[in-house]
């Protein structure tokens, strides 16, 4: 995910402080890594920098000043381009599931302890599909939380989906590796 432009498509609603930034990027995009303010700070200079934004006033509440920023046309036009563009497939397989069915494959005699890892990580899998199952049926579930469980869901699918395919595969891929 590209942080500055979720901080633009935020600000693109109205001028905001960072702190404000910070909690509605974490409310709206829920089961992803909150952003630290540190990130959130350094990502709103480097987009003053670049004409993206620009300070739009300051308040005194009881605390330090607060900044707030706002988009600039230059920025709306790079969150439009943004928006417009298609995100590529990953162009490279990089996945620690893969490496470690390669790597137990290799340093071992047989298929089982790629077999054992398979069967100990679908087990894994399908408790985090059980977890995201009962958040989207809670009551206190917004459209967002259903949203971004279904998206993990769906990728969990998938790695179970190729999980079994590799298990039918897996003695075929050992005589494989071993044979290099």
């Amino acid at each position: 995910m590209s942080t500055p432009y979720v901080l633009l498509g935020l600000l693109a609603r109205g001028p905001r402080h960072g702190y404000e930034l910070k909690r509605e990027h974490d409310a709206r995009l829920p089961r992803t890594k909150p952003v630290a303010f540190g990130q959130v700070y350094a990502t709103l200079g480097r987009l003053t920098r670049d004409g993206l934004i620009q300070e739009a006033g300051q308040d005194r509440g009881g605390g330090p000043d607060r900044t707030a920023y706002a988009l600039t046309e230059a920025g709306r036009a790079a969150l439009a381009e943004w928006l417009g563009s298609v995100e590529p497939p990953a162009p490279h397989v990089q996945s620690a599931l893969l490496a470690k069915v390669v790597v137990a494959l290799f340093g071992s005699d047989d298929a089982r302890a790629a077999r054992r890892y398979l069967a100990a990580q679908r087990e894994a899998h399908l408790a985090r599909m059980r977890e995201l199952t009962k958040t989207k049926s809670g009551e206190e579930a917004s459209i967002a939380d259903i949203v971004a469980a279904d998206y993990a869901i769906r990728h969990l699918d998938a790695d179970l989906r190729w999980m079994e395919t590799t298990l039918d595969r897996v003695e075929a891929f050992h005589r494989e590796v071993s044979h290099d």
